[in-house]
């Protein structure tokens, strides 16, 4: 018996969609449409076991087994979100189990395409490694053992949102290098963040200057035109804004506020900072896309 004052932590089942609507099935007489389902299970089940683990092994088959089911699960809760396993069952019945898998492996080759980091590479398009990450995504999101809690698509949510955040950085530092001053940049290689803080700490200087690439001469151009000239930052910054597209400006809006307050470039511009010590500086903020050779 629990002792005064204690508590008892409760632990929510939540097996794989799946599994649910068959144990709802489970609950009435087994009719045909039962035993079809448990076939186009076992069809998903070898082509999974062909395509992604190994079907010539009966670890490989059982992966695959765990692999449909998450797949299977997933599109059902994306289909569904909080109908009851009935639901699921009916959805099953009225649309086979080929559709809800179907369905979850696109969003999850959705979700593969989307941009898992800011720091972008040629080789992100590569087809093979874009086949890679999508076999990687799938058996992370969609290996579910019938038997075990699964939060498969939780993760998926989770994972979405955060990625879709990264595409619009992603999306805003391009704007920024197709309208950079002197020429857009078309370097297959992209570090977004890089780019939107070179924009944002040369837009201090005004006069409308977009740069998202620069080397070390125009940095100290910068820093002597802004010591001579004491330019109003927030109306660089004011300048930069009036030209970023609605859909971009609120990637760049929250870089500017956080530059705003933490940025020691920016901080330490207008002072007596030596010129070597802001480029070491610089660097921090602009990775790889600082040319640091002075030319």
């Amino acid at each position: 018996m629990a002792e005064a004052g204690s508590s008892i932590a409760v632990v929510e089942e939540r097996l794989p969609r799946l599994v649910r609507a068959i144990r709802a099935a489970a609950a009435g007489p087994v009719d045909d449409d039962v035993v079809i389902l448990a076939d186009e299970l076992a069809g998903i089940t070898a082509m999974v076991a062909e395509k992604f683990t190994n079907d010539k092994t009966a670890e490989g088959i059982q992966r695959a087994f765990f692999l449909a089911i998450g797949g299977v699960s997933l599109g059902l809760e994306h289909a569904l979100e909080h109908d009851g396993d009935e639901a699921a069952l009916d959805f099953l019945i009225e649309h086979g189990a080929e559709h809800a898998f179907q369905a979850g492996f696109r969003l999850v080759k959705e979700l593969s395409a989307l941009p898992e980091d800011s720091l972008v590479s040629e080789y992100d398009n590569d087809p093979v490694y874009m086949q890679r990450r999508l076999k990687e995504l799938f058996v992370d999101l969609c290996y579910a053992d019938p038997s075990q809690n699964w939060s498969g698509y939780e993760r998926y949510l989770r994972q979405l949102k955060e990625r879709k955040g990264v595409q619009a950085i992603v999306r805003a530092a391009n704007w920024l290098r197709r309208h950079h001053t002197g020429g857009a940049i078309l370097d297959p290689d992209l570090n977004a963040e890089g780019v939107i803080a070179l924009a944002i700490i040369f837009a201090v200087e005004g006069g409308g200057r977009i740069v998202s690439r620069t080397g070390q001469k125009d940095f100290e151009r910068l820093v002597k035109s802004v010591r001579a000239n004491k330019p109003d930052f927030e109306a660089g910054w004011a300048a930069l804004m009036a030209q970023v597209p609605a859909q971009h400006q609120a990637v760049i809006a929250e870089r500017i506020e956080n530059f705003r307050e933490h940025c020691t470039v920016i901080q330490k511009m207008r002072g007596r900072t030596a010129m070597k010590t802001l480029f070491a500086e610089l660097e921090n903020y602009a990775g790889s896309e600082l040319d640091a050779d002075y030319d």
